[in-house]
């Protein structure tokens, strides 16, 4: 018979292991694209497929010929951060009052914005692209800035909804009876005591943004293409060049894969009492 200690330590190991197992899962596309992406296109169609081969640099000499990397990263950069500024800029005062100054419908309107996110984005292409069209805002950043900032919307309400609701009314009650003003409510009290969701939130919406490819392949052709639309272009009539495309896809990911590393703390916590709760 186990004893108890002896029990838990197994339970452990058991968990422990099959944790590292899904992490190893789930991590083993990102490391065969990077390894695929140091592959000559032979060896990259080899079969079976090797682990084992002469690296190169060719395809990364290739993209850097072909095209101009920073120019589709630096507008992944301004479209991703504009978008995540102009949703808060919105979510934060949204959110503000519903916390705070419940209604009836308060949660039926909370749950009608998430709702829109099951809308299939091709539904609503077309309608869009003529508006963008007569509005001249096609293959702009800020086309997209306004696009992304709309879809990501409804979550970082939610978001900063359920971080202010876990502050006391008390405080803001004290705050007014010291003579704040609404603002002075918001920027001096709120914010600093909700920086931690408020910091979830601002992560989401920037891998989100940097992530998204639908609207950036419909509405942008060369300006204002993000990184998503440099690695759908290594996709052509002639065929898929795996090695290529790994490429590509690795100086695409490797930004914001590094960014949410360095920040997982935030995202984890965001993703747990934010977008779940």
């Amino acid at each position: 018979m186990l004893t108890l200690k002896q029990t838990r330590s197994l339970r452990t190991l058991v968990l422990g292991s099959l944790a590292w197992l899904l992490a190893l899962t789930l991590f083993f596309p990102i490391f065969w694209m990077v390894l695929t992406s140091f592959k000559t296109e032979v060896d990259a169609f080899a079969t079976p497929p090797q682990l084992f081969f002469s690296p190169t640099l060719e395809n990364y000499l290739h993209i850097d010929s072909r095209s101009d990397y920073f120019h589709f990263a630096w507008n992944s950069l301004v479209i991703s951060f504009g978008s995540t500024i102009a949703g808060m800029l919105l979510a934060v005062p949204a959110a503000y009052s519903m916390a705070f100054f419940e209604t009836r419908r308060t949660k039926s309107t909370l749950l009608w914005m998430l709702s829109t996110k099951m809308l299939p984005p091709v539904g609503v292409l077309v309608p869009i692209y003529l508006l963008f069209k007569s509005a001249g805002l096609l293959d702009t950043r800020l086309g997209l800035v306004i696009v992304y900032t709309l879809i990501n919307l409804p979550i970082m309400v939610w978001m900063v909804y359920t971080a202010f609701k876990e502050i006391p009314k008390d405080i803001l009650e004290a705050a007014r009876l010291d003579g704040a003003t609404t603002t002075q409510e918001i920027c001096r009290v709120l914010l600093p005591i909700s920086k931690g969701g408020l910091a979830s939130t601002i992560l989401l919406s920037l891998i989100l943004c940097w992530n998204e490819a639908f609207w950036s392949l419909n509405l942008t052709s060369s300006a204002a293409a993000p990184l998503t639309a440099l690695v759908a272009s290594y996709s052509s009539p002639e065929g898929l060049f795996w090695a290529k495309l790994s490429a590509v896809s690795t100086l695409a990911c490797a930004p914001i894969l590094i960014f949410g590393w360095l920040c997982q703390k935030q995202l984890v916590r965001g993703l747990s009492f934010g977008a779940v709760k």
